[in-house]
């Protein structure tokens, strides 16, 4: 019988690609580890970052992953989520913008990866389907179809990981009359380019991240006129023309929607900017986490560990100010408990452990108070481990910073820069302003001087 521990990670976006660096890390320390094996339905690693032009369904039948659409930049500065063991000097050898787009960020992380001699491990075009937990052998079963070869198979783990992102299922409202309105509804999920809503009247449903940013986008690529509508509180920025927002939707009557507060107006087309869902379709209820996107889920100790089987990890599950460097945070530390480097308290330890920081979350009233919250529970993570402390109070004030400039003009906070938490870089300002670069490619990011047919005006 093989006594060698394993390990399923399943996924191999941002926090699969942590776990398996985590893995790596320890073993070129001189740690002994477990056979790990990554499983990952798409044809390579990236999770979102892994832009697809395919909506719905992929070359497979399997349902598309990524919610990525072509021309976003990052909204927030990288500085707050860089690597700590691999930082953007480190890959790029020279300064660059605090807002990259996303095929940078993608070759960013892609390159740490590779660095890592970790992509081996990672079974490529692989869904898994089931998994099951036997609690006489206290180990997993876990099916598994291989979508090239059109092959089930079954292996046996000690621990899983689910690294899969809650970032791709949607959540779909009801909207009273929907079903009259004569143009095109999407889900953000599905949304994977401005240029298409040129001229047109654009009405997007709900009023946070990523309501804003495709706004804005639609705004910047031609959008004839961009309308959001809030659910709770309008997001108050000082929109430019063409840009507003108004309360939630009371109805739609063909392609009219009118408002709570009476107002009403004509549009095109329509996204809906209402969020994702916790989904997790390969696993069975009592292992499957149900929350609303927040920053401490109910049912994961330290924010990661199953309470109700500690064999099962979560990584990546909660709402985000932090990200690659907070999924770093999660993989170190359940590497650990799997390597007996950490060890797990008792149930009722751990139970207590979880409303001690459920009561705290319950006390966070504003953003700031949530980017602190989010600094302390990665803190509290990096300490029981070797992965390598940074400044997290920097990163906060930088939150903070940027929300700032957010406030100040929503159409140019992407030109400003940042210094290096890691290592006092500062952010180079990047050639072309935001509103004027209409080409997100990487080379022509990393061109020093633009030539002049291609600088936009």
């Amino acid at each position: 019988m093989n006594s060698v521990k394993r390990v399923a990670i399943i996924g191999a976006g941002p926090s699969g690609m942590a776990a398996l660096r985590a893995f790596k890390s320890a073993e070129k320390s001189g740690s002994e580890i477990p056979e790990v094996v990554c499983y990952e339905k798409q044809d390579d690693w990236g999770g979102q970052w892994n832009f697809t032009w395919r909506t719905g369904t992929d070359g497979y039948g399997e349902p598309v992953h990524s919610s990525m659409y072509r021309n976003l930049w990052s909204n927030g500065p990288k500085e707050a989520l860089e690597f700590a063991e691999y930082t953007f000097d480190e890959h790029f050898n020279r300064p660059i913008s605090s807002y990259p787009p996303r095929e940078v960020l993608w070759d960013y992380i892609n390159g740490r990866a590779v660095q890592s001699g970790v992509k081996e491990l990672v079974r490529f075009a692989h869904v898994v389907r089931r998994v099951e937990f036997d609690d006489e052998t206290e180990q997993f079963t876990v099916t598994v179809d291989d979508l090239r070869e059109h092959v089930t198979s079954t292996e046996v783990f000690d621990e899983v990981i689910v690294s899969t992102g809650h970032f791709s299922f949607p959540n779909v409202p009801d909207i009273a009359g929907i079903e009259t309105f004569p143009g095109e509804v999407i889900h953000a999920h599905e949304f994977r380019g401005a240029e298409r809503f040129a001229g047109q009247r654009l009405l997007l449903v709900g009023g946070s991240y990523s309501a804003e940013d495709i706004g804005i986008q639609s705004h910047k690529m031609g959008a004839r006129h961009v309308t959001m509508s809030y659910r709770s509180r309008p997001q108050g920025f000082a929109w430019p023309d063409g840009v507003d927002e108004r309360p939630q939707i009371d109805r739609i009557d063909g392609g009219v929607a009118t408002f709570i507060d009476g107002s009403s107006g004509e549009f095109d087309a329509i996204i809906l900017c209402t969020g994702y869902l916790h989904h997790y379709p390969f696993l069975p209820e009592h292992l499957h986490l149900r929350s609303p996107n927040n920053l401490y889920p109910g049912g994961l100790y330290r924010g990661v560990t199953w309470q109700a089987n500690p064999h099962l990890h979560y990584l990546g599950a909660q709402d985000q100010w932090f990200t690659f460097n907070m999924f770093d945070a999660q993989a170190w530390y359940v590497r650990d408990l799997i390597l007996g480097r950490a060890q797990l308290p008792s149930a009722d330890e751990r139970a207590a452990h979880m409303r001690q920081w459920a009561d705290r979350y319950r006390g966070v009233e504003d953003d700031a108070a949530a980017v602190r919250f989010q600094a302390d529970y990665i803190r509290d993570l990096i300490e029981q481990t070797d992965y390598p402390m940074f400044d997290l109070d920097e990163v906060v004030r930088i939150f903070l910073e940027w929300k700032a400039d957010k406030k100040r003009n929503i159409l140019t906070y992407r030109d400003q820069v940042y210094p290096s938490v890691m290592t006092g870089t500062m952010a180079a300002v990047h050639h072309t302003r935001w509103i004027d670069e209409l080409d997100d490619s990487r080379e022509r990011y990393l061109e020093s001087q633009p030539t002049a047919d291609r600088v936009t005006s």
